[in-house]
């Protein structure tokens, strides 16, 4: 395995060099190259291992040991920023254009997701090209589960793309010869393409999760993300079904008593979700997850301090205040580039001026301190007069210091021989089947069947001990506020809200303070500048609002 992550490490390199025949005039007999690689089972395994290990990197910053592409903190809060859940005004500079709608095309994060998902691309092409060439295969099968795989991560990078610019080029070979006159696929039909990707994906893909390996992508993986695309594209009854696939299938559960790592110790079902090393299904026997990213502590293959760092961007940065000192238990270093908003998470238990009540049932167990921290006590042992006592959250501890506030619990990983990590070193949770129903819901809602989306969302809130609610109260904005109850800093809030045409009513009625900013114009990211002006010999036009 540790043969096959090196490798496949090369290979990205050289796959991001551009994919052109001529680069190297040499034929390269004992080098890496994909006329070498792609030449046997073994050689797609190497593939296939660069591609996990490039869809991981979306969680990237700074580099250190993987795919290196963002070269910025928190690249993927980027996604969270400008919504409805969390105050991003006056945080990371990577993040401040994102946050109060100043986006130009020239921004770091506009190109580094665009060279992502096309490095993504990229990579799936060169497997789907090769495999038509190679003849030497261990089982008659392989050549169609390799397709499967990179058809997989083909439709996911595209996925992304079309969330965030609309109508983007479409390629699905490789391309040998340098090019200048790219132009922009139609969002629809890009749509299209990716749908035919996950349909083939769900065909071909293993059936059963238990005989792979922890991380790999199966069918369900498949027909979750299909759910999705469905969605976005008003097929509405398609999306129900592929929903449904997964849920029907037989191999997944919401997960309902304790489990795991800390099953004995004080929590609740929720929180143990999010416990290290409860995420994958061999290891830890999580049937709710479908599929998970991996990035564990000290494992080839694993996370690096780079990798990850949503639990710098949501929990408070306590230790700034006197009586504080960083602690594995209160979440590790955090520098909170997220506050969440108050409408949602409430204020109960804190001394913020104005008491808000938030989205959450008294029962509801995602509202508990195990998955949202509101009270803090003091842990200094050398503030004898402090330590103990339970510190306050105010105005301006929230929003100014962003010092202490409520925070997500999900997130928190810290390590008491190093308290300064800054990656989770934690697996994620990519796709989970709470988040299928809340799909299927989705679906129903669309098809004006809010009793049976009523029913779907009843799922997820029987096992957080909420209320049962019926289709009366079933609306789009219920659905919206229950991704947030269940999915907060998980789901990609800017996507869920571009697809259900909700971004900006619910950042004019929860933002304020871009409330009186957003247009439609912001709903899609710009073009990156430097993609317009490479495309010298074709129009390529930027999207409105963001200049020529």
């Amino acid at each position: 395995m540790k043969k096959i992550i090196k490798a496949s490490l090369s290979l990205i390199v050289l796959i991001s060099l551009g994919g052109c025949k001529k680069f190297l005039t040499e034929e390269l007999k004992t080098e890496l190259a994909p006329t070498n690689t792609f030449t046997s089972t073994y050689g797609f395994e190497v593939g296939s291992a660069g591609l996990y290990a490039l869809t991981r990197s979306e969680y990237n910053t700074f580099g250190e040991g993987g795919a290196y592409l963002h070269n910025g903190a928190c690249p993927y809060e980027a996604l969270q920023a400008a919504t409805d859940i969390a105050d991003v005004i006056n945080s990371d500079a990577s993040l401040t254009a994102f946050a109060n709608l100043t986006l130009t095309p020239a921004e770091r994060f506009v190109g580094s997701y665009w060279n992502w998902a096309y490095s993504l691309i990229s990579s799936a092409n060169l497997m789907l090209v090769y495999s038509e060439k190679n003849t030497n295969w261990d089982s008659p099968t392989d050549k169609v589960r390799f397709q499967a795989e990179a058809r997989f991560f083909r439709a996911y990078a595209y996925r992304t793309l079309v969330y965030l610019y609309g109508d983007v080029p479409y390629v699905e070979t490789i391309l040998y010869d340098f090019k200048l006159n790219f132009t922009r696929t139609p969002k629809a039909e890009v749509l299209g393409h990716i749908v035919d990707d996950l349909k083939f994906a769900a065909e071909n893909l293993p059936a059963n999760p238990d005989q792979v390996k922890d991380g790999k992508v199966t069918k369900w993986a498949a027909s979750h993300l299909l759910s999705e695309m469905y969605l976005m594209q008003g097929q509405y009854q398609l999306a129900e079904q592929a929903a449904l696939a997964v849920i029907n299938s037989g191999n997944y559960s919401l997960m309902k008593t304790r489990f795991g790592a800390s099953k004995d110790k004080a929590g609740d079902v929720f929180s143990d979700l999010f416990v290290e090393n409860n995420q994958n299904r061999l290891k830890n026997g999580n049937k709710e997850s479908i599929w998970v990213l991996q990035f564990e502590f000290n494992v080839i293959g694993g996370g690096t301090n780079s990798d990850d760092w949503t639990r710098r961007a949501w929990i408070p940065k306590y230790p700034d205040i006197t009586g504080f000192v960083l602690a594995d238990t209160l979440g590790g270093r955090g520098l909170a580039q997220l506050t969440p908003m108050k409408w949602w998470v409430g204020t109960t238990g804190t001394t913020a001026s104005g008491n808000v009540a938030g989205i959450f049932e008294s029962t509801d167990i995602r509202n508990s301190n195990y998955n949202i921290k509101r009270n803090w006590y003091y842990n200094n042992p050398n503030e004898a007069a402090l330590v103990g006592k339970k510190a306050s959250i105010t105005e301006q501890t929230w929003f100014s210091t962003k010092s202490l506030f409520p925070a997500i619990t999900k997130f928190f990983y810290g390590r008491a021989e190093n308290l300064s990590l800054t990656g989770s070193y934690k697996d994620r949770m990519k796709f989970r089947l709470a988040e299928t129903y809340l799909l299927l819901a989705e679906a129903y809602l669309g098809q004006n069947n809010p009793g049976k989306a009523a029913d779907a969302v009843n799922e997820v809130r029987k096992r957080a001990g909420a209320s049962v609610i019926n289709a009366g109260q079933m609306t789009m904005d219920f659905l919206l506020d229950e991704r947030i109850r269940e999915l907060v800093g998980e789901e990609s809030r800017r996507f869920t809200l571009v697809r259900t045409n909700k971004l900006v009513e619910r950042v004019k009625t929860y933002n304020t303070a871009i409330s009186g900013k957003i247009t439609t114009n912001n709903i899609l990211w710009p073009i990156p500048q430097s993609i317009i002006d490479a495309n010298r010999d074709a129009p390529f036009p930027q999207n409105p609002g963001y200049g020529k």
